[in-house]
């Protein structure tokens, strides 16, 4: 993006982030560590003001940050409600490129900041957003400047650290449809002292939100998902018959929902098929017996039929907006002692507390034996006639309030450092240098999660018999663990569950599933410390075309996770198979450390009159990996007044996080779809469990820059740049997902990936048939990926008529995004709007800001129509034979999407005190999200939103408004 798009300066009424004319004259820009006077880099950097993020008054600074069009895929506290077992539920992180948010690098005013989660996610929440001064994106990679994870680019939300009076702001926002409540304060003080030597600032905010805790909007009502094909057989895929039809493998459209489950329970398979239990008569203490309308079915799903019934209480169980509180406090105190050195510290600290909902988790395979207590007579009966001494039902677990996460962050960081100017031999040096320190404490809290031994004994009740071991009076319905004889099982604890129909628990057996109250935990605490100092001048010698810039450095950074975890709350381990204990959660400590030492150099040669060269040297010594050697160059060429050349290339590296290094192997439960030998499909539910690797290595990525920023002087106040990025990287640390090596195991019979799965028959033991319980997940450095594309900016500013207008454009667009496994066929995620990166970006604005003091901002942003997957075959009766790496499917289009936002605001004083009131609205239309059929694979794809809410809106249209002062 364009370094053609300078800062605005806001109107001084409110907004103490311009700077002044002394202090623009030398500009740090992100990207370099060399300081000059009007030095454009040649990495494109995009600047987005205080004065932008005001207007449009976000509820958090990476709601903002997320529209940039290069910014792709990033998560937040609303899309990461299901990351339960590895606690990043509320966490909002920077994606750039849709590379994954551990490849951008996040600073702080320049510096490193602690992660919030093992995986190196930093939340920009725990930022102080009252004195971000301006938020630089560089979209390019970085590394030589900054070290690790900057392949990407760079996220650099700079602090303003000479903000002098008190502001104060308070904010509240709400939804169309009168959900989602939310209020922000914030308070800011800034003042100098000893004759403008010292400096001190300090700022306070906190923010509440109440949750959305379901899916509560009409366009998720449709059923619209991607499912396997209940028509589709690969047999007949094979064959050579002229009347045998091959049809698509995938169907996606709507009026499609489960049918393995209803909210009572429902006998799926068998003599019984189709039974299902409704209401519980208070009477009887037995639930109503119902036959479910069947409609065609292949694994988990069900195409038409009764899915009214079936879906439930589990369609759109996920929450789509959390509960949230966040608190935060930040102080700095600066002393010049002189102009060679002056001391300052600071010191940070954030509170995040988010509740949210994974969704209500059904249960497929519950064993009910014929003497249960709770089975109604006619169905015993039916027993009995079938000769079946059980049955097996699947249930949505009504009963019990939808699974979730209660997390609390604090993170505290403690800077201390010192700069200064000096002169030597003639020569004007600036040099830095600091040390931080910066923990993260976690608490990762899970909400409803039962125990599954628990569960299994209390839904297996029987009627107590006279003179029963247990010495229970005959006729009490009790645990069969407690009258059985077997001594050695019994739990006097033990309630009976009456899991038959929808309203029979007890409240007695639900506290005792859900352990009393006692549920999954785990504590962890992420510490990161960092030295660094850096030195740099604009005059280390003259050449023909003027003096060259250097910059040196070195820095020492460790980071270090420990934790905690109850016996109680921990996952079984045994012969290299994980077996939970908790339907979620099944934690275990994260304990790990590894150090840094780097040193880098850069310089900055004039080449001739408009044309510099901008080189850099890295070299870092990784205590679990080795050295590694980073460098870019760069060329910055005015070929005229009115264009500007710049390209750029580097080598990066994004070395292992702690998550990938040291993971202890946590389990996770969902399901995978399971290919069985008759050719049909098994959702099987399974313990995903996922350990590290602490042999890993640097990825390491080369990429490619160059474009042009055209200035024209005959349109005053314009500019406009393009530029080109092609980034390859090779040794990318990646994971192969559960379904992709259960597809991998039995539809290619890759043998490595069958070692990975356990079944009923044991570890590696894959023969067809046996239900698949456990699969294990290990990154290596075995992938390649290779993304290119084109971004744009424009902007243009001119005063017109009692005021000034303003416009300014940006877009990206994504040209390939590649991954090769060296296994399955290369896949091509650019384009494809079931993920992250769109073919077209898009953000434009439109502003006017009258003399008198009000001001009206129009926002357009959305993106282009895309695909499921660039590697899906569309057809439906002539179909070629579906396959892992070329699935057929009826459909292969998404359409893309425009939202529009309006902004208005008013300076105004009373009393002598700077006032701004301010109203945002965001998609102003309430337009509704495109549909995006998600599946086929995950028991929770029903839960959650029927789009892809990282491309689309799904809030509806959303208020914003309050009031600014400043004195």
């Amino acid at each position: 993006m364009a370094s053609a798009q300078s800062v605005e300066a806001a109107p001084q009424a409110l907004d103490e982030a311009a700077v002044d004319g002394a202090a623009a004259e030398l500009i740090t820009v992100t990207g370099s560590r060399i300081v000059r006077d009007g030095y454009d880099a040649p990495t494109p950097v995009s600047v987005v003001s205080t004065k932008e993020l005001k207007a449009e008054a976000p509820a958090n600074i990476s709601d903002f940050v997320n529209t940039l069009p290069a910014v792709r895929g990033s998560t937040t506290a609303a899309s990461t409600n299901g990351s339960l077992s590895n606690g990043a539920a509320g966490i909002n992180s920077v994606n750039l490129r849709a590379l994954g948010a551990a490849r951008t690098l996040v600073l702080f005013d320049g510096q490193r900041s602690v992660a919030s989660t093992t995986t190196g996610s930093v939340d920009v929440n725990t930022f102080p957003q009252a004195l971000i001064q301006r938020v630089e994106v560089v979209t390019g990679g970085a590394s030589s400047a900054y070290g690790s994870d900057a392949v990407s680019g760079v996220v650099n939300f700079i602090l303003n650290k000479e903000f002098t009076g008190f502001a104060a702001e308070y904010e509240y926002g709400v939804t169309t449809y009168g959900d989602g409540p939310n209020h922000k304060f914030s308070g800011t003080v800034g003042k100098p002292f000893a004759e403008g030597r010292g400096h001190i600032i300090a700022s306070v905010e906190h923010f509440t939100q109440e949750g959305i805790q379901s899916i509560d909007r009409d366009w998720n009502d449709s059923g619209y998902f991607l499912a396997n094909n209940p028509a589709y057989s690969a047999a007949a895929c094979r064959d050579t018959l002229a009347s045998t039809l091959c049809v698509n493998e995938f169907l996606i459209g709507s009026g499609i929902g489960t049918g393995q489950f209803t909210p009572g329970g429902l006998v799926s398979t068998g003599p019984l098929r189709g039974t299902y239990f409704g209401s519980v008569n208070p009477a009887t203490g037995k639930a109503t017996v119902n036959q479910l309308n069947f409609g065609t079915t292949s694994g988990q799903w069900m195409v038409g039929g009764d899915l009214d019934i079936t879906t439930e209480g589990h369609s759109g169980s996920a929450t789509l907006l959390p509960s949230e509180k966040r608190t935060s406090a930040f102080g700095r105190l600066s002393y010049e002692f002189s102009p060679a050195f002056e001391l300052f510290g600071q010191f940070a600290y954030s509170k995040y507390n988010g509740e949210s909902f994974y969704q209500q988790t059904p249960t497929t395979g519950v064993t009910i034996q014929r003497d249960n207590a709770f089975l109604p007579d006619s169905v015993r009966a039916a027993m009995v006639t079938n000769n079946l001494s059980s049955i097996q039902i699947g249930t949505s677990n009504i009963f019990l309030p939808p699974q979730g996460s209660d997390n609390t962050r604090e993170v505290f960081r403690y800077v201390a450092g010192a700069n200064g100017e000096f002169g030597i031999m003639g020569k004007e040096w600036k040099w830095d240098a600091y040390y931080q320190l910066g923990k993260t404490k976690t608490s990762e809290l899970l909400t409803n999660a039962w125990n599954i031994a628990r569960m299994a004994n209390a839904t297996d009740a029987v009627v107590a018999q006279a003179g029963n071991v247990g010495g229970y009076a005959a006729g009490t319905i009790v645990c069969r663990i407690n009258v059985d004889t077997n001594a050695t099982n019994n739990d006097s604890a033990c309630v009976p569950l009456n899991r038959i129909g929808t309203n029979g628990a007890s409240q007695a057996a639900i506290d005792y599933v859900l352990y009393n109250g006692l549920q999954p935990l785990r504590k962890q605490e992420l510490k990161q410390e960092v030295a660094a100092f850096n030195f740099s001048t604009n005059d280390l010698f003259n050449t023909w075309a003027g003096p060259v810039s250097l910059a040196f450095g070195g820095e020492y950074r460790k980071e270090s996770v420990t934790g905690s975890v109850d016996d109680l709350f921990r996952p079984r381990v045994a012969n290299g198979v994980t077996t939970g204990t908790w339907i979620y959660g099944n934690y275990l400590p994260t304990v790990g450390a590894y150090d840094v030492k780097e040193g880098y150099i850069e310089t900055i040669i004039p080449i001739m009159s408009g044309m510099d060269f901008n080189g850099a040297v890295r070299v870092t010594d990784y205590s679990t990996s080795g050295t590694v050697t980073t460098w870019k160059a760069g060329l910055t060429w005015q070929i005229t007044d009115d264009v500007k050349f710049r390209s750029t290339v580097s080598r990066d590296i994004r070395a292992p996080n702690l998550s990938e290094l040291f993971a202890p192997g946590t389990g996770r439960t969902n399901t995978v779809n399971v290919p069985q030998p008759n050719g049909s499909i098994a959702a099987n539910q399974f313990n995903e469990s996922t350990v590290g690797n602490p042999d890993l290595k640097p990825e390491v990525a080369k990429t490619l820059g160059f474009g042009f920023v055209v200035t024209p002087e005959f349109i005053p106040g314009f500019a406009m740049s393009v530029d080109y990025y092609k980034i390859d990287l090779t040794g990318s640390i990646d994971s192969l997902t559960a379904q992709t090596l259960t597809d991998q195991c039995y539809l290619q019979q890759i043998a490595t990936a069958c070692t990975a799965i356990s079944t009923t028959g044991g570890r590696g033991v894959t023969t067809p048939g046996l239900a698949v319980t456990s699969i294990e997940i290990k990154p290596t450095n075995f992938v390649s990926l290779e993304t290119s594309g084109l971004d744009l900016e424009a902007s243009y500013r001119r005063e017109i008529g009692p005021g000034n207008f303003t416009l300014r454009a940006l877009a990206s667009h994504a040209i390939e995004l590649t991954t090769d496994n060296g296994v399955t066929l290369n896949t091509n995620a650019a384009g494809q709007n079931t993920g992250a990166l769109p073919s077209w970006t898009y953000r434009f604005t439109a502003a006017y800001e009258f003399n008198s003091g009000f001001s009206i901002q129009g926002v357009a942003r959305g993106v282009s129509g895309g695909v499921y997957n660039n590697n899906y075959i569309v057809c439906s009766t002539d179909c070629p034979l579906s396959t892992a790496d070329n699935r057929t499917v009826n459909l292969n289009s998404i359409p893309g999407a425009f939202f529009f936002d309006m902004n208005a605001s008013y300076n105004f004083e009373v009393a002598g005190v700077k006032t701004q009131a301010f109203l945002s609205v965001r998609n102003l239309t309430n337009k509704d999200p495109v549909l995006v059929g998600n599946g086929p694979t995950g028991n929770n794809t029903p839960a959650y939103p029927q789009t892809n809410r990282a491309l689309y809106d799904v809030l509806g249209r959303v208020f914003r408004m309050g009031v600014r002062i400043k004195m």
